[in-house]
């Protein structure tokens, strides 16, 4: 029986997913993780081991383990006093100490923002349009130029966290296709940016790595109104965006459509089905993807598929989301409640629960 053009497509496809470095691929210059939760680990005394048990600094071992490019978010003034500018800017001098590279994710928020919450700071809460681009380019520009004191400026930030349909809601929300809100955000954050250090690569990062329609929608609607931007920045989790071959489908398209760099700046693979605290775990020990099981091995091969997917599309980076957020009393999710909620990322981490790491995830050019 002949297959179908979709079904052999289909097959292609997933073949270049798991193949290593084919000779046209491009390489993954931006090999990252997010270590956001990091300081507060270390604050409340957490340990962190390599693969062989021996106690290390942890951005060592994920140096280690090949990761070149850390990404801190930034909140405005969240309750834990975590994740502020403070903390940021102190975290910063580890990364920098250690020769890597350093990502800045506005959320623009007192918490986490992403595609079904983008709420504005408390301080900006009644602010008009107008108000909020100033002080999104007052913020953006006072974080950079505050690092760029330190000697850590950014290499490279995000103008916002996920923004599928904009930011700063209500005013900076995407309806009935009214981009222009938004745009004037994204405009105040790009030129900020480059105000405080012309190299500084400018990011636009969306949680549409499900749907190129989606995809092609945004960064359409974005363009349309004159936004520049510098990468164009993705998340891809499996049990969540779908295949591999629809992620390379989505990389392959937005690189060629908008002639910028691709970079997928969050993705994470489980460890294991069990739950190392109360809180539980985001996603659950049941949800695996192509075939591979929630083990430390499986982690390795489906993060490995995900980069050999990502560089065979055209990428150039791809960051692990939060590989140091193993459980630890009182390092909960609620910045609002960050002693009194657990860690709903324990079982995705690449460190276990006693703090090794997994050495079957390596991150490669």
């Amino acid at each position: 029986m002949r297959r179908s053009l979709t079904a052999v497509i289909g097959a292609v496809l997933l073949m270049l997913a798991f193949t290593p470095n084919p000779a046209h691929a491009a390489s993954l210059t931006m090999l990252g993780a997010d270590v956001s939760s990091l300081q507060r680990t270390l604050d409340l005394g957490g340990k962190y081991y390599t693969a062989a048990g021996a106690q290390a600094d942890p951005y060592d071992i994920l140096k280690g383990a090949g990761a070149n490019y850390m990404r801190l978010r930034v909140w405005n003034n969240p309750a834990s006093g975590y994740n502020n500018k403070a903390k940021v800017l102190q975290q910063a001098k580890a990364v920098k100490a250690k020769g890597l590279k350093l990502l800045v994710d506005f959320h623009y928020s007192d918490t986490w923002a992403d595609p079904g919450k983008q709420y504005p700071p408390a301080a900006w809460k009644s602010h008009t349009l107008a108000q909020l681009q100033t002080d999104v380019y007052n913020y953006t520009y006072d974080v950079c130029t505050a690092l760029k004191s330190q000697g850590t400026t950014p290499d490279s930030v995000q103008i916002g966290n996920e923004i599928n349909v904009g930011m700063l809601w209500p005013a900076g929300q995407v309806t009935n296709n009214n981009f222009a809100p938004l745009a004037s955000l994204l405009k105040a954050g790009y030129n900020a940016t480059k105000a405080c250090n012309s190299g500084t690569q400018v990011m636009i990062h969306t949680a549409d790595a499900d749907s190129d329609a989606n995809a092609r929608w945004f960064y359409d609607g974005i363009k349309a109104q004159g936004v520049s931007w510098d990468v164009t920045a993705l998340s891809y989790y499996c049990m969540w965006h779908g295949t591999l071959a629809n992620l390379y489908n989505v990389i392959a398209d937005v690189k060629s459509r908008y002639g910028k760099p691709v970079v997928v700046v969050e993705t994470a693979y489980m460890y294991t089905t069990a739950n190392a605290d109360g809180q539980t775990n985001s996603i659950p020990g049941t949800t695996t993807c192509d075939g591979q099981p929630a083990s430390k091995a499986g982690q390795g091969t489906e993060f490995t598929w995900i980069q050999n997917t990502a560089r065979n599309a055209g990428a150039i980076g791809v960051f692990y989301w939060e590989p140091t957020w193993y459980a630890i009393a009182g390092n909960g999710w609620d910045p609002a409640n960050i002693n009194g909620t657990g860690d709903g990322w324990d079982n995705m981490a690449t460190f276990d629960a006693t703090g090794r790491f997994n050495g079957n995830v390596k991150w490669t050019a």
